[in-house]
């Protein structure tokens, strides 16, 4: 009753966008139902919102499609399932890194309004100049260019402009270049009733068998909590002055300045960094600039994140990465970060030692302890699989090792065997193959297993360290003393149940439904001949050929008659589902 009482408010609470998404959902999914019949005159009429036939789409395109037309938190979902392989597959994870988030942006009044909300004083105290046409609008906010009074400030490694010019051709005070991100308004609200309505879906998700295992009402919670850090634009402050701590002495990579005191949790002013994006170097390289350098620098970067710091730049795409005139790279857009703990990191290493040395009973086990296995798992055929896995790659040359290609393997593994990976191991597996892609574009013949090589070396040399043995011996120790700590209370605790009758021992059947059914099945049935057998053979009334009848046959019981045919009737079924079922712990 718990469950259906709390879940009455999230489907009712907002009717017209539950209705709007049903609506949406059911349009993108007429296609699957009319593409049965061969009738064109009919398909080709449902088009979609670019004149498309819905027929001619894929299944996993018009599931991208009808997050684009359900709006900004849904494209937002979209993007974080697709980093999500694991659960939703690489297919459908590869269609839905298709979703832009380009969005309708703000009037400038709207913009204006926002910012002199939070900063408390005219923009034009602040502002030497603000570009009123934004260039760049996303699913969260948009992005202005600015200039800063420069003697209002302090910064630590910005540029400044000695003298800017107005335009009448006069110089003015000296200015610095800015970018300010700015929140959509009412932003907050949509996401919070999306939010709430993917809530409720996730529920009535949850009692579907085909979902379960997936634990959708998990999965969406987890997802909405990192939604909700997006919409904070102070993290992302934080997270800048942290990779800035990080690299501070790294003369290689550029992190833009946040402006402190012009940074709050709508608004977000930082450092402008002028440079070319990776996919425009492709096509037009940079003078001095080597893209094939370029490319092994960055993946050294990014796996120093990963491995040396636990903490990287997530969304590693073109996009997001710029190279200045003198190569330094400069990497932008820090909502997304990914963190993997200790623990984790390690279990990650140990895997990739594994590969290379080919311990197939290694990498099962770290799988296992890694993933949240179903109950049911074929751990031998799951062996077999990793074996298959590792004989595939490990007997590759490094300079022919497609790392992307062996970690989409690895995904597809673990999907078919509905292991569900952490987020955080997701994540770092996501952005891997991302940035072997990203380096490919701007060297062919980039290998990103031979950018690995000495941090593997590293790995295996870390692993063997006498400060890393300690700083085991010192947690195994933390939660010994931890668990002699609690131990007695717990005895004490169960003890005292005991004693006054409260101690209760739950027992979860898994599978027993279909077979207990059964069981009662054949009782009845029994049950029911056995009754009908003696009604006919003591004659109980009303009859059938009184008397004498044709063939010999008399004095049939009718009530006797009819319930052993029920009850052969009832036999035959209760066989023919055994049969069908091959066993007796399948549902009929």
């Amino acid at each position: 009753m718990k469950r259906t009482i709390t879940s009455v408010p999230q489907l009712y609470r907002n009717v017209r966008r539950w209705t709007e998404i049903v609506s949406v959902l059911s349009k993108y999914g007429l296609a699957d139902w009319l593409s049965r019949f061969n009738i064109d005159f009919i398909t080709d009429r449902l088009k979609t919102q670019g004149g498309e036939a819905q027929s001619k789409l894929t299944h996993h395109a018009r599931i991208r499609m009808a997050l684009t037309e359900l709006g900004p938190t849904f494209i937002k979902f979209g993007q974080l399932l697709s980093t999500r392989p694991d659960l939703i597959g690489l297919d459908l994870a590869e269609e839905l890194e298709q979703l832009q988030s380009n969005a309708p942006s703000d009037s400038f009044e709207k913009i204006k309004a926002v910012i002199e909300t939070e900063l408390g004083r005219p923009m034009e105290e602040i502002f030497l100049s603000f570009e009123p046409e934004p260039i760049a609008s996303a699913s969260i906010g948009q992005v202005h260019r600015a200039k800063l009074h420069a003697d209002r400030f302090s910064f630590s490694s910005i540029q400044i402009n000695s003298r800017s010019a107005h335009g009448n051709g006069t110089l003015g005070p000296p200015s610095v270049d800015v970018v300010v991100k700015v929140r959509h308004e009412g932003i907050e609200r949509t996401v919070e009733t999306d939010l709430d309505i993917l809530a409720g879906l996730a529920q009535l998700a949850e009692k579907l068998e085909d979902f379960r295992n997936y634990q959708p009402v998990a999965i969406v919670r987890e997802m909405s909590q990192t939604m909700r850090r997006e919409l904070d634009f102070g993290r992302e402050e934080r997270n800048l002055r942290q990779f800035r701590a990080m690299f501070e002495k790294n003369p290689v990579v550029l992190i833009p300045e946040p402006i402190h005191e012009l940074c709050t949790s709508r608004m977000l002013t930082m450092q402008y960094v002028s440079g070319t994006n990776l996919r425009s170097m492709r096509d037009q390289p940079l003078p001095g600039v080597d893209a094939a350098d370029v490319a092994r620098v960055g993946a050294n970067l990014y796996l120093s994140m990963i491995f040396n710091h636990g903490f990287y730049h997530a969304d590693p795409h073109p996009g997001n990465i710029i190279i200045t005139d003198d190569g330094t790279i400069g990497l932008l857009d820090f909502g997304m970060v990914g963190r993997i703990s200790e623990q984790l990191r390690e279990d990650i290493e140990a895997m990739l030692v594994a590969i290379v040395n080919q311990d197939v009973f290694t990498l099962t086990t770290l799988i296992k302890r890694v993933g949240r296995c179903p109950v049911d798992l074929n751990e031998s055929a799951l062996s077999n699989d990793v074996a298959d896995f590792v004989g595939q790659y490990s007997a590759l040359v490094v300079s022919q090792f497609d790392m992307s290609g062996a970690l989409s393997d690895f995904m597809a593994l673990v999907r078919r065997f509905q292991i569900t990976l952490p987020s955080e191991a997701s994540l770092l597996i996501k952005v891997l193959i991302t940035l072997e892609g990203t380096g490919r574009l701007l060297n062919p013949d980039f290998s990103l297993m031979e950018i690995m090589k000495p941090f593997q070396r590293m790995l295996v040399l870390k692993r063997l360290s006498p400060s890393r043995q300690l700083r085991k011996m010192r947690r195994f120790y933390m939660e010994v003393e931890q668990l002699v700590d609690q131990l007695p209370q717990r005895i004490s605790n169960i003890l005292e149940q005991v004693q006054t009758g409260r101690f209760d021992v739950h027992l979860d059947h898994r599978r027993l439904g279909p077979t207990a059914n059964r069981l009662v099945m054949g009782l009845m049935t029994s049950a029911l001949f056995l009754g009908s057998a003696m009604m006919l053979s003591s004659k109980v009334p009303p009859l059938f050929f009184p008397g004498k009848g044709p063939l010999g046959i008399q004095d049939l019981s009718f009530l006797g008659l009819t319930g052993c045919i029920v009850a052969i009737l009832m036999g035959l079924r209760l066989t023919w589902a055994i049969r069908k079922s091959g066993n007796l712990d399948q549902p009929d």
